[in-house]
């Protein structure tokens, strides 16, 4: 994106008249006018036919504006933000292959139950048989099924489409002013025309306001999440549940009504904790096809994962534009009693992301200030017991599982070695292509 700037250009003029004027009048007239330099951007839609009709596997690509992370077996499901999910054979952890890419449009979340990939593509969920990495088949498609999808940072319109591009105009006014020479709003609505005085890239910013019987492993920002014969996705305000029974036939089974901001989903054993950007949500699910609300830990205003072990939850809240606060900390919650958690301790961060556990070990995304990885066993004392701190990579989320570590981070993908937790060792990386 562009940097911003104000283009805005103030002319005042002031009629005055000279000295013996005075006598005449008893003060000076301001006469005065703004000129304004202003950008209009008109959103441009794509019918929902033609989207649906754009799904296609393709050559693998490089990754650009990577956002979630899946692990399914060997394979490692990396999505590129509103495009699709990059295919990558991760036997050999020292040297990951990409092998395909799957262009979905609008699509930011995934799982993976028996082979069959489920994605989101806007307001569709689809599915894809992925047996033979080599030969992906998309293979039934649910029309209409998040209907809140815009709450993902895309707008959906179920008559004209979806918003996937902005015709930029530049228009220069005159307008009467009172002469204090303020600046107006940076942005504002003419009809369908949004007005913005700062140039650039509106259609980012608008979205930033605005991965045998087996089951993969997703991230803690992960809003997709499957339990047994259920896949969970969660959206702005509703948990949908997904019947998966028959993994190549998934059908919609309801609707569980959440609250607001809602943004995370993490399974463990029979429950389900959502984060949200008021508090921490807990649901038993020993009734898959009805999941129950237990109760709420609730915080202040922020962006919220959670990982979870037997007796307590581990949440990062941090500040940003999305995130609508400033508290920046790791939040300590005893889960013993679920229907009653309770703060243990918090502790001060920089600007946490995503978090990951294993045992008594916890890895936490430090955003621009990297990861920072915990020994938790004493959970009064977590901030003495920093064992590393990466400081070197912008990290976004990560997955632990049997001794290796994926990150993704702004600048790309990343494999440690854990096996020694005091002494992770770099095994790859894949970087973001660069123009």
């Amino acid at each position: 994106m562009k940097s911003s700037k104000i283009i805005l250009t103030n002319t005042f003029t002031c009629i005055a008249l000279m000295a013996l004027a005075t006598f005449l009048f008893p003060s000076c007239t301001d006469d005065c006018e703004t000129t304004y330099t202003y950008f209009s951007y008109e959103p441009i839609y794509t019918s929902l036919d033609e989207i649906r009709s754009s799904v296609a596997i393709t050559e693998p690509e490089e990754l650009k504006s990577p956002g979630k992370i899946y692990l399914y077996g060997n394979i490692l499901l990396v999505n590129e933000h509103g495009k699709g999910i990059h295919v990558i054979d991760n036997q050999d952890k020292t040297a990951p292959k990409h092998l395909s890419f799957i262009d979905i449009p609008g699509n930011v979340d995934m799982a993976v139950k028996n082979n069959i990939l489920y994605a989101d593509s806007y307001v569709d969920l689809l599915a894809f048989n992925i047996s033979d990495i080599n030969n992906i088949q998309l293979i039934k498609r649910i029309e209409d099924t998040f209907p809140n999808y815009s709450t993902f940072g895309f707008h959906v319109d179920s008559d004209r489409g979806v918003v996937t591009d902005w015709k930029q105009t530049e228009t220069t006014e005159i307008a009467a002013s009172d002469c204090n020479g303020e600046q107006p709003i940076d942005f504002f609505w003419r009809g369908n025309v949004l007005m913005s005085f700062a140039e650039g890239d509106m259609a980012a910013s608008l979205q930033n306001r605005s991965v045998g019987n087996t089951t993969g492993i997703g991230g803690s920002m992960a809003r997709f999440t499957i339990y047994q014969n259920f896949l969970y996705a969660v959206d702005d305000f509703d948990m949908h549940v997904f019947n998966i029974s028959s993994p190549a036939d998934p059908q919609e089974n309801g609707i569980v009504n959440i609250g607001w901001g809602i943004e995370t989903i993490f399974p463990y054993k029979d429950k389900l904790f959502i984060g949200a950007r008021n508090g921490m949500h807990i649901f038993d699910n020993s009734t898959p096809t009805q999941p129950q609300y237990m109760s709420t830990f609730q915080h202040a205003n922020s962006c919220d994962p959670v990982v979870v072990n037997d007796e307590y939850a581990f949440v990062t809240l941090r500040s940003g534009t999305n995130c609508e606060n400033f508290n920046n900390q790791l939040d300590v919650v005893d889960i013993k009693d679920l229907r009653n958690p309770t703060l243990v301790k918090t502790y001060p961060m920089t600007n946490p992301h995503g978090l990951g556990i294993d045992g008594n070990t916890l890895f936490l995304c430090e955003g621009a200030s990297g990861l920072k990885v915990f020994n938790i066993e004493d959970v009064e004392n977590i901030d003495q017991n920093l064992r590393l701190h990466f400081d070197n990579l912008d990290a976004y989320d990560v997955i632990p599982f049997q001794n290796n570590l994926i990150l993704i981070g702004v600048d790309g993908l990343y494999q440690f070695d854990y096996s020694d937790s005091d002494n992770l060792k770099l095994q790859s990386k894949l970087l973001i292509a660069t123009e």
